[in-house]
């Protein structure tokens, strides 16, 4: 069996993975006499105005889990991963075994992506108008799809129509009082707020306010002001992928955040910059346009950002030992 302080570094490894607003929604419990390790939802942190399904809470605790996975390979522990194992207890995500044995499968590239674990941080600055190569963008797919997903690059007509409904959603946001309350609990403003918060995004992570641009940018300040932030034009013609699945249920969201996670790590190691968006999708009505009829996608479960830019800086985690307990 791993001694705790394996376990210990394998959860700090999963923990660096996004979620929204950089909730950190995902709890684990280690049971000793069997090695296997629990992924929990932690439902306390989910966004009941901009998440109320826990779409979003699944997606992030996917992101984790293919980290954890990655982790587990490079330390020669992963053996069997099950997604919800138990319909009677919903908040248990996923059980991975890390005692000694054969793996139930193997994935070579697994323990490839484990340098880009670290090195991988959601960039809101401008990025270049340079576009991606047919080698990267073959890259980035085939990651999606090695995790039951699919990731498209948009046409130029599906491209405009996706920039619009993400407009049309922040023009929604901004007088949702809700829906801020959501951003506001996560911004942490201030040097001494930023500086020292290991849950949300700091102020230092927002990026520059955009003066122009087309660039999908959540802007974390909303109508707070933030000192010596800056103000610059982004990218008018975004690299832009939709990540989707075929179904929408709990285990769709799971498998999208695993694929997330995979297409992240991958486009890292390419040397490429990357940021998230789910604003068009935070709107029900709006998720219904985004999705591209002639495409094989049913359901689109994340926009990615993807370019040539500046990396984002590292914005902390919770200490290990407040996401994870021992059985």
């Amino acid at each position: 069996m791993p001694d705790d302080k394996t376990v210990e570094r394998l959860v700090a490894d999963a923990t660096t993975a996004p979620s929204m607003h950089n909730a950190q929604p995902w709890r684990f419990r280690f049971l000793r006499d069997s090695g296997t390790l629990e992924l929990r939802a932690d439902p306390a942190r989910a966004m009941p105005a901009s998440d109320p399904s826990h779409r979003a809470l699944h997606i992030g605790c996917g992101a984790a889990l293919f980290n954890l996975r990655v982790a587990a390979a490079h330390a020669g522990r992963l053996r069997q991963v099950r997604l919800l194992p138990d319909h009677a207890d919903p908040g248990l995500l996923a059980l991975i075994s890390l005692s000694d044995g054969p793996p139930e499968k193997t994935d070579a590239d697994l323990e490839r992506l484990y340098p880009a674990v670290h090195r991988r941080h959601t960039s809101r600055y401008p990025f270049s108008e340079q576009g991606l190569s047919d080698a990267q963008r073959a890259l980035l797919t085939d990651a999606a799809d090695r995790e039951g997903a699919v990731l498209l690059f948009p046409a130029t007509w599906h491209l405009e129509l996706l920039l619009d409904l993400v407009e049309d959603a922040e023009g929604r946001d901004g007088v949702e009082p809700a829906r801020d309350q959501d951003l506001a609990r996560w911004a942490r403003l201030g040097a001494a707020e930023a500086d020292t918060a290991t849950e949300g995004v700091p102020e230092y992570a927002f990026g520059p306010h955009k003066r122009g641009g087309r660039a999908p940018v959540r802007d974390f300040a909303g109508r707070r002001p933030v000192s010596d932030r800056g103000t610059t034009a982004f990218e008018s013609h975004p690299n832009l992928a939709l990540l989707g699945t075929a179904d929408d249920r709990p285990a769709d969201w799971l498998c999208a955040g695993q694929a997330m996670e995979r297409v992240l790590l991958q486009a890292t190691l390419d040397g490429l910059a990357t940021s998230l968006t789910s604003h068009a999708l935070e709107w029900s009505d709006l998720r219904e346009l985004v999705r591209d009829p002639t495409s094989a996608v049913g359901f689109v479960q994340m926009v990615l950002r993807i370019g040539h830019g500046p990396h984002g800086p590292t914005t902390h985690r919770r200490p290990v030992r407040e996401v994870l307990e021992f059985g």
